[in-house]
């Protein structure tokens, strides 16, 4: 067990490993937005034309499938989330599925504010709920990574092709970093704010055939305020997905969207994203398995998150989990080594690290021998003050 108090000497150059808004890639500068369409109207030609391009370069960045349907939408991935769970559901049954706080919020929605009588499938924090339970004759709401608990599903190898219901899947912290199977997916969501680095406010809303299907089809028994209407005389409006926006989007954010899918490009699409990704979680998967006085949060290898990696104490020294993974992300933070670590605040005690593509392996390496500093500082302290 370490007792070093020796600060390290290297410190990342970038410290910034925050899991939302997360960091810019690399070599981001304002000077690289110029292009943006400002001062005129996104429903201009040009305008139009930049949020199309959005759109389809993120269908072929993502592999979205041609008959797929994509918006942008606002209020970032909350909004895109909100607008498929009150336009949709209603017309069968609801499965819910939550292993942490965003999931969870989900089923607060549907059943206190849709008023629907929903079969809850939820587990504690670090693990996920059975997933062999879930009905897929209904309707089915789940986030593919658990972005507060560091747990995500393995696969879609327990969504069956042959559904009746609908999947909602709240993906805002996979898209990018993880391989989505879109055949099993008939509702995804993901903001650009995660994995891309992106600006807040926007969301993305993709629906497959038979999701648009269900929009065509079904009246929910509530009324929809304007900005989740998605569909006229019982028709989908196609120019929501093509470029023409339910509401003003910010064309500043935009053109960061496009700047920062044009870096995705150039690191290897989807799959060099992916290996980004990865490699960045493994080196805190191998520190954690050198070091006896931390763990992940996620208790099975496969469901570890390879974007938000949630880290939790485990040192018997410990008695206020709280105060002393505070005062760990505070020391960290003081020294300028890492910001905006901390567990998200209804997640238990511990470090939340954002491991996704536009965070640099090197950075990550840099970061680790100063998070045993910072721990063997605060284990030094609580000797002290006993």
């Amino acid at each position: 067990m370490t007792t070093t108090t020796k600060s390290p000497d290297n410190c990342p150059a970038n410290p910034q490993f925050s899991s939302g808004p997360c960091t810019k890639p690399k070599g981001w500068t304002l000077e690289g937005l110029s292009d943006a369409f400002l001062g005129r109207s996104h429903r201009a030609a040009d305008g139009k034309a930049k949020l199309k391009a959005a759109i389809e370069t993120t269908r072929q960045a993502l592999g979205i499938p041609s008959d797929y349907k994509i918006a942008i939408v606002p209020a970032s991935d909350t909004g895109a989330m909100e607008m498929a769970l009150w336009s949709m559901l209603g017309a069968r049954g609801v499965d819910m599925l939550a292993w942490e706080s965003f999931g969870s919020g989900w089923v607060t929605d549907v059943i206190k504010q849709l008023k629907l009588t929903a079969t809850r499938h939820e587990a504690d924090y670090g693990r996920l709920p059975d997933l062999t339970k879930v009905d897929f004759g209904n309707d089915v709401v789940f986030t593919w990574n658990g972005t507060t608990s560091g747990v995500r599903v393995p696969n879609g190898d327990f969504i069956p092709a042959n559904r009746a219901g609908l999947t909602i899947c709240d993906a805002t912290s996979a898209a990018f970093a993880m391989d989505l199977p879109w055949d099993k997916l008939d509702v995804t969501t993901f903001s650009w704010q995660k994995v891309l680095g992106g600006e807040a406010a926007h969301g993305m809303l993709i629906l497959s055939p038979r999701a648009v299907q269900r929009l065509e089809t079904y009246t929910p028994a509530w009324p929809l305020p304007k900005i989740f209407r998605m569909t006229k005389g019982g028709k989908l409006i196609d120019g929501i997905f093509a470029g023409e926006t339910i509401n003003t989007p910010s064309m500043l954010a935009v053109e960061d969207y496009l700047v920062s899918l044009d870096w995705a490009k150039a690191q290897g699409g989807l799959k060099g994203l992916i290996a980004r990704a990865d490699a960045n979680a493994q080196a805190i998967f191998d520190f954690c398995d050198t070091h006896d006085w931390i763990a992940n949060l996620a208790e099975v290898a496969a469901t570890r998150s390879n974007t938000s990696v949630c880290l939790k104490f485990a040192d018997p020294r410990i008695t206020d989990g709280a105060g002393f993974a505070k005062a760990v992300a505070k020391r960290l933070e003081t020294e300028g080594v890492a910001l905006d670590i901390g567990a998200y605040r209804d997640a238990p005690a511990g470090l939340r690290i954002w491991c996704g593509g536009t965070v640099e392996l090197a950075d990550i390496k840099a970061m680790l021998p100063w998070l045993e500093w910072a721990f063997a500082a605060e284990i030094s302290a609580l000797a002290q003050a006993a």
